[in-house]
């Protein structure tokens, strides 16, 4: 057991790193910008979740190949391993570039349909045009950590993204307040951090491939078959990101103190998820290796020390949520109403934590059990659930607080609730566990 946890740790410690420095990007877009005043706060809740959920969109660069990897490692094929990987790249910088083009143009648009108007719709535009030139490294970084990943190397990208988060955090300072490029400083600043990530990021890999032998040129079949094996994934990721995108279209509706408090309730939401991810990230590698040298015993062993240690780390995470709630508020925004709204929804949010932690050491086991027909299927039956109750709370929830309270009771509750279920009575079973590269 002991031995089990340091090979736990060892993978899930240096990820909660670099996991959380992605979030720590929007958490100081949000207190940056917030300062601003509440519409520019508002305009990057709705320009961050568009963004987000894009790239969200394309987590299967790095979940997918982090299994292939992995399972390629474990059935000792180095050079086919590090082979995916170099594909998978190939087919994140092709998506990057033709994303980064269609969110330009189209974030008017995007912008409108989520409900907004005025001084908030201009600000999440120019956020979201000032961002896009960023999505091929992205896009690239995701690629590039998931072969990391596969191969246990969990400690490269926590060293890159540590730094990119300083670099963001600087940037974004000098360039809103230092140069006066307000929103869109911040958005820049974010731009010019990813970019230099996949360049970093870019190079460890291509050095570790050229090593092993691996080719560095494009191969058709290779991308293609990363693709065919992330559509599962991508179905799967659209399922929850459209679970936020009703969120944030539903805290629209509840008013600019609701929508304004829920960017910073959802950017600590998702500081929380990516820290308990790290034991996912964990799980996903040692179940893939697990499975290509065809070790159950050993699976089965992972499976259930990484679900104890998600569900502790989850009850830590809601005790300090719910006692911090009311000290964290005034840290993103000078208005009384959205400090409240902030506070409250906090405390609904930490009750779930531990039920969170979970749910993401489940997708990161069956994420690397390469299980991804079930995840998405599973994740369009847990939408199914959840949206009635989301457009209930649209429908009959009052302004402000009350109203972001309730939504986060919905959120964090019975959207995740369904995921617990469906997650746990598949893990239970043994259909998932096919052994073999």
């Amino acid at each position: 057991m002991r031995r089990l946890d340091r090979e736990i740790l060892a993978l899930a410690v240096p990820a909660l790193g670099a996991l959380v420095a992605e979030p720590l990007f929007v958490l100081v877009d949000s207190a940056v910008v917030g300062h601003l005043g509440t519409a520019q706060l508002a305009g990057l809740s709705l320009a961050s979740t568009l963004l987000v959920t894009l790239v969200g969109l394309c987590v299967f660069l790095a979940y997918a190949t982090t299994a292939a990897v992995a399972r390629r490692l474990g059935a000792g094929a180095e050079r086919e391993a590090l082979q995916s990987g170099i594909d998978g790249m190939w087919l994140a910088l092709g998506l990057g570039v033709v994303l980064a083009a269609a969110l330009y143009l189209a974030a008017p648009q995007a912008v409108s349909a989520l409900g907004a108007e005025g001084a908030v719709a201009a600000h999440a535009v120019t956020y979201l045009r000032w961002s896009a030139p960023g999505l091929p490294g992205m896009l690239l970084v995701l690629a590039a950590t998931g072969v990391l990943r596969g191969l246990q190397d969990t400690r490269t990208p926590l060293w890159v993204a540590a730094g990119g988060a300083i670099a963001n955090a600087v940037g974004s300072v000098t360039l809103v307040y230092g140069v006066g490029m307000g929103i869109a400083g911040s958005a820049l600043a974010t731009t010019t951090a990813q970019l230099a990530m996949a360049v970093v990021l870019g190079a460890v890999v291509v050095t570790g491939a050229r090593r092993r032998g691996a080719s560095l040129r494009p191969h058709q079949a290779g991308i293609w078959a990363n693709a065919v094996a992330g559509a599962p994934l991508f179905v799967r990721t659209a399922s929850l990101r459209l679970a936020i995108l009703l969120t944030v279209w539903v805290a629209t509706g509840l008013g600019a103190v609701s929508l304004a408090g829920h960017q910073v309730v959802n950017s600590l939401w998702g500081l929380s998820a990516f820290a308990l991810d790290a034991l996912a990230i964990a799980a996903q590698a040692l179940v893939g290796h697990g499975l290509g040298s065809g070790d159950l015993e050993r699976v089965r062993g992972v499976l259930r020390r990484c679900l104890q240690w998600g569900v502790g780390a989850g009850a830590v995470m809601g005790v300090v949520l719910a006692a911090a709630g009311w000290w964290i508020a005034p840290l993103f925004s000078p208005d009384p109403d959205v400090r409240v709204a902030v506070a409250l929804a906090l405390g609904v949010t930490a009750l779930f934590m531990p039920m969170a932690g979970w749910v993401f050491v489940l997708d990161g086991v069956l994420i690397g059990a390469g299980d991804g027909r079930f995840l998405a299927w599973a994740g369009m039956l847990t939408l199914v659930v959840y949206a009635p109750v989301a457009l209930a709370v649209r429908a009959w929830a009052p302004d402000g607080a009350a109203g972001l309270a309730w939504l986060w009771a919905a959120f964090a509750g019975v959207f995740m609730l369904a995921r617990a279920v469906t997650t746990g009575l598949r893990a239970r079973g043994e259909r998932w566990m096919v052994t073999g590269a």
